[in-house]
């Protein structure tokens, strides 16, 4: 367990990792900002099978904190990534913001655990998670399962969830418009990953992913 002291910022990013199994208290005022990645890794044909769990668990212990916890997953083959959040807001005035994204290749499978707890003395919260995943074939599969527990009135607090292939209309337009379709499909997947990677503070890492995700749609 790692204990943020008030005041402080905690700052990780975790890339292909075999797991993350990160618990974190939070006191008053402290910044938690976590990035969980699992990249494009292709993997032999016939490999075994491939299973990764990362689990976050945050609690903010302390009055104004801000958390923020960013995961992407781009699967192929038979890889299989689980990721689980569990965030309590234990007191009032803290922040908290997730976003979870899955691309899903081949026979991959990703599945998303989403636990979001306001306790009843957490007033003034305000709290957001979204979990978007896309399927680039028929045979991946996603599970998602968002699980939130408000048991205070003055809150801000959403969350959604969904599931989806690319979008045919745009991949026509682009096509129209001279961009083969092995490029298209690459472009749209790229839009839908760089939101994540955006948000990295390390500029020379970001740049070497964005870099990265070009070149791996099949």
């Amino acid at each position: 367990m790692v204990n943020i002291k008030s005041g402080e910022t905690f700052e990780r990013v975790f890339l292909n990792e075999p797991e993350v199994n990160l618990h974190i208290v939070q006191e008053a005022g402290s910044h938690v900002k976590i990035h969980v990645l699992n990249m494009p890794s292709k993997q032999a044909e016939g490999s075994n099978l491939q299973t990764i769990l990362n689990e976050i668990t945050i609690e903010q212990a302390g009055e104004g904190c801000e958390t923020e916890i960013y995961a992407l997953a781009y699967l192929h083959d038979h890889e299989s990534v689980t990721t689980e959040t569990h965030v309590t807001h234990a007191v009032g005035g803290g922040t908290s913001n997730q976003l979870v994204k899955f691309v899903l290749a081949d026979q991959s499978r990703g599945r998303f655990v989403g636990d979001l707890k306001i306790a009843p003395d957490a007033q003034k919260t305000d709290a957001h998670q979204t979990n978007r995943n896309l399927l680039l074939s028929e045979e991946a599969e996603m599970r998602t399962q968002p699980q939130l527990e408000i048991y205070a009135d003055d809150v801000k607090a959403t969350h959604g969830a969904s599931t989806g292939q690319l979008d045919e209309s745009a991949l026509f337009y682009m096509q129209q418009r001279g961009i083969d379709k092995q490029k298209a499909r690459q472009l749209l997947v790229n839009a839908f990953m760089v939101d994540v990677l955006q948000t990295i503070g390390d500029e020379e890492l970001k740049e070497r992913l964005l870099h990265s995700i070009d070149g791996v749609v099949e």
